[in-house]
């Protein structure tokens, strides 16, 4: 029998036991009456209070538990899948004969994985050291521009094709911020666009300053969107939608919670938008 129905059968009991001792003292005493039912009115509201609390906490760690679970999952699904591609090129170009163009196909794509491997523990160690309060944000002015040319540039190579990811980038917008945590939140965003939409599809990637100053950057992509009833949870810690053993799409449910980490602390907004006719639009405002 689990716990929390062995909690309750208790708490039936003992409010069941109130009741017929409160019956017998106020048949033997009439003149208490107000104070035995007010006296039980308190306990029993107290013990429902508690019982409620009670439910509640059990059910968050439920939650916590499983979202672990999923993160753990995931995390096993993202090692496993580029070490196995690796293993696989290396052990083809010590076994075969291949060609100087074959190696250099097979030791690029290797190098590729091993991107996304070193992407991920970066992830995984941000994400900890901003838990943790141990991370600075050390804020100096660069320029936001580079920044995400060169990081569209190095994800260029991860989609089908070069018109993949449509850009339109103002030269020389200059922000005071930490440029790695930033490097992050672009890499993120970008790399959910790839991930939630159909091969080939344009995802359209946009920095401009407007005549108020503020620095727009946002993300565009014509994927399976994201429902109006999810878009509140999609920056907590490990949420993603789905159950980790069925789930298409590969991630670890750390990315857009470092995100808004970094952007919170840079004092900067993020909206979460419908594109029209499908997909999303992240919105990051800078101001």
């Amino acid at each position: 029998m689990k716990p929390l129905t062995i909690f309750y059968i208790l708490v039936f009991y003992v409010i069941a036991q109130l009741l017929w001792w409160a019956t017998i003292m106020v048949h033997l005493e009439p003149m208490r009456r107000g104070m035995v039912l007010g006296e039980s009115f308190v306990f029993i509201s107290l013990m429902g209070f508690g019982a409620y609390k009670l439910h509640r906490a059990i059910n968050k760690e439920k939650k916590i538990n499983a979202q672990q679970k999923n993160f753990l999952l995931s995390v096993t699904h993202e090692l496993k899948s580029p070490l196995a591609s690796i293993k696989l090129y290396l052990q083809t170009i010590l076994k075969r004969d291949l060609d100087k163009a074959q190696q250099h196909n097979f030791i690029s794509k290797s190098l590729l994985d091993i991107e996304r491997l070193a992407d991920l523990v970066e992830n995984m160690l941000l994400a900890t050291r901003i838990e943790n309060k141990s991370y600075s944000f050390p804020k100096v002015p660069f320029n936001l521009s580079n920044l995400v040319e060169k990081i569209t540039s190095r994800l260029q190579i991860h989609v089908c094709s070069s018109d993949a990811l449509i850009t339109k980038i103002q030269p020389d917008i200059f922000i005071k911020g930490d440029d790695f945590a930033l490097s992050s939140v672009i890499t993120n965003l970008i790399e959910n666009a790839v991930k939630y939409s159909p091969d080939c599809l344009p995802i359209h990637i946009r920095l401009q300053q407007n005549a108020q100053g503020r620095v727009l950057f946002t993300v565009a992509d014509l994927g399976i969107g994201i429902a109006d009833i999810e878009k509140p949870k999609i920056f907590q810690k490990f949420y993603r939608t789905g159950n980790e053993d069925t789930r298409k799409t590969k991630g670890t449910g750390l990315g857009l919670f470092i995100v808004k980490q970094v952007l919170d602390h840079h004092q900067a907004t993020i909206k979460v938008k419908n594109n029209l006719p499908k997909g999303t639009v992240f919105e990051v405002c800078f101001n």
